[in-house]
């Protein structure tokens, strides 16, 4: 079993983009896990915001795999603490038997359609951050939950 996590856009902060990548490999050794960027839209500065998310959702979907278990990072997602997040993980990967790709979507949100294809929706926060932001967070949380998992002092320290 793999974890992706798939993006829309790629991060113009080296800084973002250096700690983001110091967190994936760390998981080296407890999960395989990978980023894919996927290209951003072009010329959306008058495009309708449902257009947007469409041509976005197009995007995703047509690089979701059928057997792929799906989780949107969605403000309307469930929330967890760190320690009920690493054992609703440990849980997942346990009885799924199959990829998980986690979703960072665009500014505005995902399509129904992506909706629809999710298995499960994920909040880091009832907040909002970048999607860039996001990244990093979301990373280090992965980590974070993987250190509990595997007994590893990161989450006390």
């Amino acid at each position: 079993m793999k974890i992706r996590i798939l993006v829309l856009g790629r991060t113009n902060n080296p800084h973002l983009r250096l700690l983001t990548n110091d967190y994936l490999k760390r998981l080296t050794g407890m999960v395989g896990v990978e980023m894919q960027e996927l290209d951003d839209i072009k010329n959306t500065q008058n495009m309708p915001v449902e257009v947007r998310k469409r041509k976005e959702g197009d995007k995703i979907l047509q690089a979701l795999r059928p057997k792929d278990y799906v989780i949107l990072l969605d403000e309307k997602g469930k929330s967890f603490g760190s320690e009920q997040w690493a054992a609703h993980l440990a849980r997942k990967m346990n009885h799924l038997g199959r990829d998980m790709v986690f979703v960072i979507g665009g500014a505005y949100g995902f399509s129904g359609q992506v909706y629809e294809r999710a298995d499960e929706r994920l909040s880091l926060s009832p907040m909002t951050f970048s999607h860039q932001l996001v990244r990093l967070v979301f990373a280090e949380q992965l980590y974070r939950a993987f250190s509990i998992i595997h007994g590893k002092p990161y989450h006390n320290a």
